[in-house]
C-alpha cells in the first residue's frame, strides 16, 4: 500500500480526535487524522509526523496525517490501512481464494472479510495495532465494544464450523510480541482468550513502514 505526495511536518496539537495542528515548512497547517484512537502516547507535540496531501480540492483540511516516529520507531496510524494491506496480503497467501470479499454479511454480522475458498469460506476480522512499549504491543488502546461484538461473531461462526480469523495488523516493524490491553479493557481480552479456546485463529503481524507505504511483513508471537 503507497500514500502519495508525502511530506514531513511536526505535530503541535490535536484539538478533537478528528483534526491535528502540524508545522510545515514553518507553517501551520490543519490535517484530518485518520485514527480516532487516543494514540496520546503517540501524538506528543514535537513529534515528527508526515502527511498525505488530499486527492479533493473541497476538503476542509488540506492534508491527511497517516504516520508518526516514536523513539526512533516509525509508526503507520492510517486506521483505514489494516484492511488495504490484509487484502493485499491475502491475494498472495491465500493463492487458492477464488473471492476475497471486503464487509462481508452473514446472518446479522458484518465482517472485515470473507475468504472464499475451495474448502469452504474462512471469515476474518482485522485489528490495526498502535500501541508499543519496548518492543511489545498491544491491543485495543481504548476500550472497544465494537471489537468484542466482532471477537463474539468469530467465536460463533466458528462453533459452526467455519474457519475464522482475527487479524491484528501491528503497523510497525521490529516488535516482539502482541497481547491484549486488559489494563485498559479487560472484556476484550476475556473474549479473545474464549475465541482462541473456541477455536479461532489468532494471528499477528508486523509491518514493513516508511513514509509513504505500509505492508505486512511477518508473524508475531501472540501472548494470551
Amino acid at each position: 500500500m503507497h500514500y502519495q505526495a508525502v511530506i514531513r511536518g511536526k505535530f503541535l496539537a490535536r484539538p478533537n480526535r478528528f483534526i491535528a495542528h502540524v508545522e510545515v515548512e514553518g507553517e501551520q497547517v490543519v490535517c484530518h487524522v485518520k485514527n480516532t484512537g487516543r494514540c496520546r502516547e503517540l501524538l506528543v507535540p514535537g513529534c515528527v509526523v508526515y502527511l498525505e496531501a488530499a486527492h479533493s480540492p473541497s476538503r476542509k483540511t488540506a492534508y491527511d496525517l497517516i504516520a508518526v516516529e516514536k523513539g526512533g520507531k516509525l509508526i503507520n496510524m492510517d486506521a483505514q490501512a489494516p484492511n488495504r494491506v490484509f487484502a493485499e496480503w491475502a491475494q498472495q497467501y491465500e493463492p487458492e481464494a477464488v473471492a476475497i470479499r471486503p464487509e462481508y454479511q452473514i446472518g446479522q454480522s458484518r465482517l472485515d472479510f470473507c475468504l472464499e475458498l475451495p474448502a469452504g469460506r474462512h471469515f476474518v476480522e482485522v485489528k490495526g495495532v498502535t500501541l508499543e512499549e519496548g518492543g511489545h504491543t498491544r491491543f485495543p488502546d481504548a476500550p472497544t465494544e465494537r471489537g468484542v461484538k466482532h471477537l463474539h461473531e468469530l467465536t460463533h461462526l466458528a462453533g459452526e464450523g467455519y474457519r475464522t480469523t482475527a487479524f491484528f495488523v501491528i503497523q510497525m516493524a521490529d516488535v516482539l510480541d502482541l497481547s491484549p490491553n486488559d489494563a485498559t479493557h479487560p472484556a476484550f481480552g476475556a473474549a479473545l482468550r474464549r475465541a482462541a479456546e473456541a477455536g479461532v485463529h489468532i494471528a499477528a503481524y508486523s509491518c514493513r513502514v516508511t513514509p509513504d507505504s505500509i505492508q505486512i511483513d511477518r508473524p508475531v508471537t501472540v501472548l494470551l
